[in-house]
Formats: structure tokens, C-alpha cells, sequence
């Protein structure tokens, strides 16, 4: 999409909609020509009632020419009528899709753009409902609301002129009814706790959508612990406010509502007392049969227009919302590209006096140096929440310091491009995702330039080869389709397959051994010391006999660096390292003893 200054409410909506302008100008104009042939048969119909009227009794004397000419021509109205609404639909659903596709891109291009680290802290479920609803809603705002919102305002005023024309007494007795009408209705709309009501609603409706996408996730736990719904706090509460809000919202709006559909969909009811009265002082009868007899019939189709002005308005409010939250993530801060990125040629990395805070006001990590030589092994441990999977996340950027300097090779990350910098790095997380494509295609996302005898290498260097050989299709195998499924141990290798692939120069672990077994750990362990030859790596672990051998372990606890250096540099100290160690080896000595039960009952 063009980049364009951004404007809020219905504005950033008919922004996006004249984003194709060709085929939305085509629509608006066929959309209020329909809106004008609409009223064709209406006068059509009033013309036939005079002449009627005029012939009155003696209908055989009625100019048939008159009446058929007349009719002919409500037919035409009805036809150019559909004909005008379904070209600008199709007119309206071309500049639509076209929109959401630019869109769509242009979202998911801006998320690429930001600090990875981000992500995380937005949520997937409120990501997948912005990109899924929220941008479709948009699509069908353009596709559908603005053809509406064009034949809601042209239609009106036509009816407005008609109904004034013919007889404006019983036209300003409609336009009253009308003001009326709307009045109950806007006076609720715009009143300030109504749009915090649907302000709250949205936000109700979004805590939801996010509760069930995590619901869905967690759904085995949930199984296997035998626990409903209500066990998932977070999601039964979400529910149980949105419906409180609904239940609220609904009431609120209830009188207004009522109010507004019992005024349109009764006016001719203000026509009869004033046909009485119209009809008891009258001089000519014929016009004044064929004028009344054209408003009760004519009034009904009223309700219609008005109705559909008031639901597109609501409509494009609640759009109006999710596009706020869409406009949310497009205002955040890209992550800073240079333009002439510095390379390196040794990939030591340094962490500067680093202090790094996800919220602003408490810091994550406070003050940290330290240095991870290139093709060393860097351990660091720590209680949990110590900071340091957050050191893991800082070195590619997911996330950019709060103050001081992160250096690969003495060159600030800043100062290289993300993309360089990128293939720099390799990651093994404790969760892998694989995603549902063929073992091929997921170790491939390594180094997609690859051939099918790299792969198979490097697979066996990870030590899955075995296991995918005995796979159906082996490495064609689609994984999660006809009963494939990996064990824990299994996607953990894929995923140090995919880091072989890429072989790059510094890899960061990140508790990748923390939920296998003794065997899957033994084989993830073979696959670690094909992965880390000459790398600079930096692993993040907390069962310490892992990290023993490590050139250097540096350790932290609540985001500082409380100590550093080799396993018996550490030991020496009798430190916080000693402390761990000991409570450590304190565990495996741990045994399970029969105990005798005696029932004393």
C-alpha cells in the first residue's frame, strides 16, 4: 500500500478504502445511481394511482398507455436498480480484495520488521485475530459498508425531496418522525459512556479471542489433569466478562433501540390523523386520494433506508476499533536497519556494561560484561528469571538494549544490518516449533540452498537420520499428517539439524536438554559437539554437569553478574556457583526408600 499519512475512526477507513480509487469512485457512483433508480418505481407507482384516481369509477375510460408506459418503467427501476447495486459490489470487492492483499503483506512485512522479542510480549492469539478479523473486517467494509454507506446517505435525501414534492405536509410530517427517530438513536451512539461501553466490549471481545487461542494450546494439559474450562482462569474469566459486558451493553441499548425501530417502522400511523384532517378540509379529493394513498404505501419502505443507515454506522464503528488495534502494531517502532552494515571476521562476543528492562521500569538485566570467545564455550546459569535467556535474545536483537553495547568482533550489532547479522547466528530453543510440511522443507528453513545430501548429512550429524528413515516417506514425510508425530527428543534434533544447515559462526542453546530423557539427551549431546566445533557458543543451562567442561560459566542471579570463570575457578570462590553446585550433586544422591504403611484402622 501507499504510504500515507495516518488519519483515525471513519477517515482511516475511507483511507483505506479510496486505496484503489479507480474502482472505489466507479463503485460510490454506481452505488448512488442505484440508490436513485430505487425511487423509480415509487414515482412510477404514484403516477399510475393518479390516473387511476382521475378515472374514478369509470376505470375502462383509464388511458391504459399511461399505466402500462408506467409500469414498464417501475420494472426498469427494480432492474437498473439490482443491475447499478451488483456493479458496484463487484466493483467494491475488486478495490476490497486487492486492499486486503496490500494489507495483509504490508502487515506481516511490518511485523518481520520488528524486534523479534516483540512477538512475545503482543501474544499470537491478539497477532492472529488482527491479521485474521480485524483485516478482514476491513476487507469487508470497503466490499460491502461503503456501497451501503453511499446508498444510505443518497437515499435519504432523494426520499427526503419526494416526500416533500408530492405533498409537503405529509413530507414534513415523515421528516419529523425521521429527525425524531434518529435523535433517540444518536443521543445514545455518541453519548460518551456508550462509545467506552463499546470501547469495553472490543477490548472484552479481544481478551477472549486471546484466553481461547491459548485454551486451545494448552487443551492436553487441560485433558490430562481432567480440569474444564473453568480451571483455565484466564480464559473462564474472559468469557464470563465478555458475557457480562455483552449482557450489559445489550440493555443499555436496548430503549434507544426500540425507540428507533418502533418511530421508522410506524409512520404512517402520524399519516393517518393527519389525512383526516387534510382529507375533512380538502377541495380537490382526487389529489388528495392519490397523495395519501402513495405516502401509506411509499412510508413502510421508509424503515428500510433508515435502518440501513443506522447499521452502517454501527457497523464501521466496531470496524473502527480492531483497525485501532491493527494501527497499534504498525506504530511500532521498526527495528533500526543501517544502511552500510559493518562485517567482521572473528565472532567474539561482548556483552558492555548491558542493561536491558522489557517494561521500562524494571530491568531485566543490570550492568552485565562479559566476553564469549570465539570457539568457546560461554555457559551461563543461574536461579530462574535470572536473565538468562534474556542475554540469548539480545545478541541477534529480538530486543535492543536499554543502555550500553552488545560488540561482535569490537563492531556494535547496531552497526551491522539485521539480515548479516542474522545469518551470524544460530538458535537451539528448549520449544521447537516444526512446522506442518515435510521433514525436508523443516530442516531446510536452516539454509533453503541446500541439497538433498547436505541435509541428509547434517541430519545425521544431529543424530535423527535413524529416526527419519523409519518414517513412511522419510524425509518427505509431512509431519502431523497420517499419524506422524516426533517425541520431544526427536523435534529437538530436527531443530539442531536445521542449526548444522546454517552453520553459523555463533549459536546460542538455550535449554535445549531440559525436558529429554537420559538417551534422547546422550544423542542431542553427540548432535551439540558436531554443532559447536569453532563456534562461538553460548549456552544457557541448568542442569551444571552439562556446562562443566565450558571455558567459562558466568552467573547470574536477578539480571546481574554475580560471578564468572571456569567450574573450579567457581568451586574455588565457594560462591553462588559453589552453593548451586552443591545443592546440585546434593540431588542425585537423592534415593527413594520402600517405607512399610501400617494400617492401624
Amino acid at each position: 500500500m501507499k504510504n500515507k499519512q495516518k488519519k483515525s475512526g471513519l477517515a482511516r477507513l475511507f483511507q483505506f478504502a479510496m486505496n484503489k480509487k479507480g474502482l472505489m469512485i466507479s463503485s460510490i457512483i454506481l452505488s448512488a445511481l442505484s440508490a436513485v433508480a430505487s425511487f423509480v418505481p415509487y414515482f412510477a407507482l404514484y403516477q399510475i394511482i393518479s390516473n387511476l384516481i382521475e378515472m374514478y369509477p369509470d376505470f375502462n375510460s383509464a388511458n391504459m398507455d399511461v399505466v402500462m408506459s408506467n409500469g414498464f418503467l417501475a420494472l426498469f427501476g427494480i432492474i437498473a436498480n439490482i443491475a447499478l447495486y451488483m456493479l458496484s459490489l463487484i466493483a467494491s470487492h475488486l478495490a476490497a480484495f486487492g486492499t486486503l492483499f496490500e494489507l495483509k503483506l504490508e502487515f506481516a512485512n511490518h511485523l518481520s520488521k520488528l524486534p523479534l522479542g516483540l512477538h512475545l510480549l503482543i501474544g499470537s492469539g491478539k497477532l492472529r485475530k488482527i491479521m485474521d478479523e480485524n483485516i478482514e473486517n476491513i476487507e469487508g467494509f470497503i466490499a460491502h459498508e461503503v456501497p451501503d454507506i453511499v446508498s444510505a446517505m443518497v437515499a435519504p435525501v432523494l426520499m427526503i425531496v419526494l416526500v416533500l414534492m408530492i405533498d409537503w405536509r405529509y413530507g414534513l410530517a415523515v421528516l419529523v418522525c425521521i429527525i425524531l427517530a434518529f435523535f433517540i438513536q444518536i443521543t445514545y451512539i455518541f453519548k460518551k459512556d456508550a462509545q467506552a461501553r463499546m470501547n469495553e466490549h472490543q477490548e472484552a471481545l479481544e481478551r477472549m479471542n486471546n484466553g481461547a487461542v491459548e485454551y486451545i494450546r494448552g487443551i492436553a494439559v487441560v485433558k490430562a489433569f481432567n480440569q474444564t474450562v473453568k480451571s483455565f482462569t484466564k480464559f473462564y474469566n474472559s468469557i464470563h466478562e465478555y458475557t457480562v459486558n455483552t449482557c450489559e451493553y445489550t440493555m443499555e441499548a436496548k430503549n434507544p433501540m426500540c425507540g428507533f425501530n418502533t418511530v421508522v417502522n410506524n409512520l404512517y400511523l402520524m399519516l393517518i390523523p393527519l389525512g383526516i384532517i387534510i382529507g375533512s378540509t380538502t377541495k380537490d379529493y382526487e389529489v388528495f386520494a392519490s397523495n395519501f394513498i402513495f405516502y401509506i404505501v411509499f412510508v413502510p419502505s421508509i424503515s428500510s433506508i433508515l435502518t440501513k443507515v443506522m447499521y452502517s454506522t454501527i457497523n464501521s464503528m466496531k470496524i473502527v476499533k480492531g483497525v485501532e488495534y491493527m494501527d497499534a502494531i504498525l506504530n511500532e517502532e521498526k527495528l533500526k536497519n543501517t544502511d552500510n552494515g559493518k562485517t567482521v571476521e572473528n565472532y567474539s562476543v561482548e556483552f558492555k556494561d548491558v542493561t536491558f528492562s522489557y517494561n521500562g521500569e524494571n530491568n531485566a538485566l543490570d550492568g552485565i560484561t562479559f566476553q564469549a570467545k570465539s570457539g568457546e564455550i560461554t555457559a551461563l546459569v543461574g536461579p530462574s528469571g535470572g536473565g538468562k535467556s534474556t542475554i540469548g535474545k539480545l545478541i541477534p536483537r529480538f530486543f535492543d538494549v536499554t543502555a550500553g553495547s552488545i560488540l561482535i568482533d569490537g563492531i556494535d550489532v547496531k552497526d551491522m544490518k539485521n539480515e548479516y547479522l542474522m545469518e551470524k547466528v544460530s538458535f537451539v530453543f528448549q520449544d521447537v516449533y516444526l512446522f506442518k510440511q515435510s521433514i525436508m522443507d523443516n530442516i531446510l528453513l536452516g539454509k533453503k540452498d541446500t541439497s538433498r545430501e547436505e541435509v541428509i548429512k547434517a541430519a545425521k550429524a544431529a543424530q535423527c537420520h535413524e529416526f527419519i528413515m523409519q518414517l513412511p516417506k522419510g524425509y518427505d514425510s509431512i509431519i502431523g499428517e497420517n499419524g506422524i508425530h516426533l517425541s520431544g527428543g526427536e523435534r529437538q534434533r530436527i531443530s539442531i539439524a536445521r542449526a548444522i544447515i546454517k552453520d553459523a559462526p555463533i549459536v546460542v542453546l538455550d535449554e535445549a536438554t531440559a525436558f529429554s530423557d537420559p538417551e534422547n539427551e546422550h544423542l542431542i549431546q553427540r548432535a551439540f559437539h558436531e554443532l559447536m566445533k569453532n563456534k562461538t557458543v553460548i549456552m544457557i543451562a541448568h542442569r551444571l554437569y552439562t556446562i562443566k567442561s565450558a571455558d567459562n560459566i558466568v552467573v547470574l542471579d536477578r539480571g546481574k553478574l554475580v560471578e564468572q570463570g571456569s567450574h573450579e575457578e567457581l568451586l574455588s570462590r565457594e560462591g553462588k556457583y559453589y552453593n548451586m553446585w552443591n545443592a546440585y550433586t546434593g540431588t542425585l544422591s537423592w534415593k527413594i526408600k520402600n517405607r512399610e504403611v501400617i494400617n492401624n484402622a
